[in-house]
């Protein structure tokens, strides 16, 4: 849990502040889905998932593609677990 304090002497700050960083949220659970279309997408045309059985099948670009799309959306998932587990106390 991460515990973001706002000391400032007007609201409106801490609510920007927080409006900013729930629409980074926003920007990243877009991506992610954007990502997950993706990888959907793939394994529907390849009917699996199963990494040592696509070799051959897919074409070395679309599964180089595809597991770099697996691993972004792994870091995009964990940034977006840091964002929301913010609480915000305002001072």
């Amino acid at each position: 849990m991460t515990r973001l304090v706002v000391m400032a002497d007007n609201s409106w700050i801490g609510l920007k502040i927080k409006s900013l960083i729930f629409s980074e949220a926003e920007m990243l659970r877009k991506a992610i889905r954007n990502i997950s279309y993706k990888i959907d997408h793939f394994e529907k045309k390849y009917g699996t998932a199963d990494h040592d059985s696509l070799y051959g099948k897919a074409d070395d670009m679309e599964l180089l593609e595809w597991e770099g799309e697996i691993e972004t959306i792994k870091k995009l998932q964990a940034k977006l677990n840091t964002f929301e587990e913010i609480v915000f106390e305002y001072q």
